[in-house]
């Protein structure tokens, strides 16, 4: 869950936002060192009156300044190659829900169920309990076991939305007449908050997302309850 003035990302509750995280970690890393070398090589030519003869002409210098951003690149390159391919990597999962996007909610299907499905709407402030988030909490939550390899299917039934849950490292656009797909697996229980990330008209600040992963036995009684009322 985000803070006020938090200047970094949200913990992360999947395997796939671990590496996102590390990957930030490891280029901003090499940002940092980059930064640091071409601000004291700026300071060291500015503040000295002395001229190297070989600044504006030199063999060795073009060498580095070829090879050493190339090596910098390819350091970049490979995890970030290695994270694209994980993020579309789908084996064999455990439950698929079709997320549709709406001008301004959004509905889930439970594919693997017949009649489990439900819109969600936000909230009003005005009806927020204590402990509830203003803007981000759903009348339905869509809830999954924990621990479960989950493909989520999106697509939109009028404009462009964008389903998207930041602890989850999971952003998908919702395209009206084409259906996306994306997976996830939740490595903890808990409630993980989203939002519509595409503008998408008047009520697109209106669009909350929340995810709540828990026990199998407990995804299970929660589907069943479900189906009743259905």
């Amino acid at each position: 869950m985000a803070h006020p003035a938090q200047l970094g990302f949200q913990d992360a509750a999947s395997p796939v936002m671990e590496e996102l995280l590390h990957f930030h970690d490891h280029a901003l890393m090499i940002v940092f060192l980059i930064s640091t070398l071409v601000l004291y090589i700026i300071v060291a030519m500015v503040s000295t009156d002395l001229t190297n003869k070989f600044i504006l002409d030199s063999q060795e210098i073009e060498i580095i300044w070829t090879v050493l951003p190339a090596i910098i690149l390819i350091l970049i390159a490979l995890p970030s190659l290695r994270i694209l391919y994980l993020m579309d990597e789908i084996n064999d999962p455990h439950l698929t829900i079709k997320a549709m996007g709406h001008q301004w909610y959004w509905s889930y299907e439970y594919t693997d169920y017949e009649n489990l499905e439900f819109d969600a709407y936000m909230i009003p402030t005005q009806d927020l309990t204590p402990g509830q988030f203003r803007l981000l909490e759903a009348d339905h939550r869509m809830v999954i076991p924990v621990d479960s390899p989950i493909r989520v299917l999106i697509s939109a039934e009028d404009v462009l939305h964008s389903w998207a849950v930041p602890a989850l490292g999971v952003k998908m656009d919702a395209v009206p007449g084409r259906l996306n797909q994306t997976t996830f697996i939740t490595s903890h229980p808990g409630v993980f908050y989203g939002q519509c990330s595409e503008i998408c008209g008047a009520n697109h600040s209106f669009m909350p997302i929340v995810v709540e992963a828990v026990p199998l036995e407990h995804f299970e009684n929660w589907s069943s309850l479900m189906l009743e009322d259905a």
